[in-house]
């Protein structure tokens, strides 16, 4: 059985960071975009300007060596996220607020730790398991010290659905791990554009989707943001970065979200930030600290 190599660099954790920073700022983002347009129209609209995005690197996709077969792999990928990861998210968004629905997010790295035994034949470590549970402890805390707005007419309804796009966006993390073997962060980052656009074509004749008349300012420049910044920049930092370091690893970051989501929904939607809130992102801030931790082997000791 083949083991990846570990990798010493900090340059995958810094895209990792970077990836968390626009990931939090999409919740904003999203919660100002659902103010004004359709779910589906949103997202519809988030992965058609990715995709034009891309026209730039047409030729570098043009000469990636595909494997046949894959198209299912590729597809399924795709099928978590975007598409059921969005669905589930932007109408979580309607229901709970920008911090409440990062709050979920720390479910991620357990669903994928637990996951990646099984599809990766990874190995979680005690050190990383104590840290997945103290950053959940300190979201959870996260949570509950936070007020309930108008902005969350619903929020239990709202973090069920969250949840949702977690078990979806785990589908997505073993695959893509599995994919990164074959082929690069960009072309995956790609991909990922373009299917969702597709994914996301037919559900905007649906009798349900509103078609917007106006197109506001406001909500504009939040989907371009979202298809432009956060699409590419988010999804290729991640991508680059989970193809590096094992998934256990990359996920454990996740649980920044919630930290980010919070500071950003005070500074940009006037949600509260408490000092309790505050103590809890330190104690996330300390989970994902522990859950890096390295166990040396005893066979390795010197």
């Amino acid at each position: 059985m083949t083991t990846q190599k570990k990798n010493l660099s900090p340059v995958p954790y810094i895209a990792l960071l970077g990836a968390v920073l626009l990931w939090s700022s999409s919740f904003v983002a999203m919660k100002i975009g659902l103010s004004h347009f359709d779910p589906n129209v949103l997202i519809f609209g988030r992965m058609l300007i990715g995709s034009i995005c891309l026209i730039p690197l047409f030729g570098y996709l043009k000469r990636v060596q595909y494997k046949a077969g894959d198209w299912k792999p590729l597809c399924f990928m795709a099928f978590c996220e975007p598409f059921l990861y969005f669905v589930f998210e932007s109408h979580a968004l309607k229901y709970t607020s920008a911090a409440q629905a990062g709050m979920v997010t720390s479910l991620l790295p357990l669903f994928v730790g637990i996951a990646a035994i099984p599809f990766l034949k990874e190995k979680i470590s005690r050190w990383m398991m104590a840290g997945f549970l103290l950053a959940v402890a300190g979201v959870i805390w996260l949570s509950l010290s936070g007020e309930t707005t108008e902005n969350a007419p619903a929020p239990v309804l709202g973090n069920i659905l969250e949840a949702l796009a977690m078990a979806s966006a785990t589908g997505y993390v073993i695959m893509l791990k599995r994919l990164s073997f074959r082929y690069s962060s960009n072309f995956l980052t790609a991909f990922q554009a373009v299917a969702g656009a597709a994914f996301f074509f037919p559900l905007l004749f649906l009798p349900t989707t509103v078609i917007p008349t106006h197109f506001p300012t406001e909500g504009v420049l939040s989907v371009v943001y979202l298809g432009s910044i956060v699409t590419l920049g988010g999804y290729g930092l991640h991508n680059y970065a989970v193809s590096q370091i094992p998934a256990s690893q990359s996920t454990a970051f996740i649980n920044l979200i919630p930290v980010f989501t919070v500071f950003l929904g005070w500074l940009v939607l006037g949600e509260t930030f408490t000092g309790q809130q505050m103590i809890a992102s330190g104690l996330v801030l300390a989970g994902i600290f522990l859950s890096q931790k390295k166990t040396r082997p005893a066979s390795q000791a010197s």
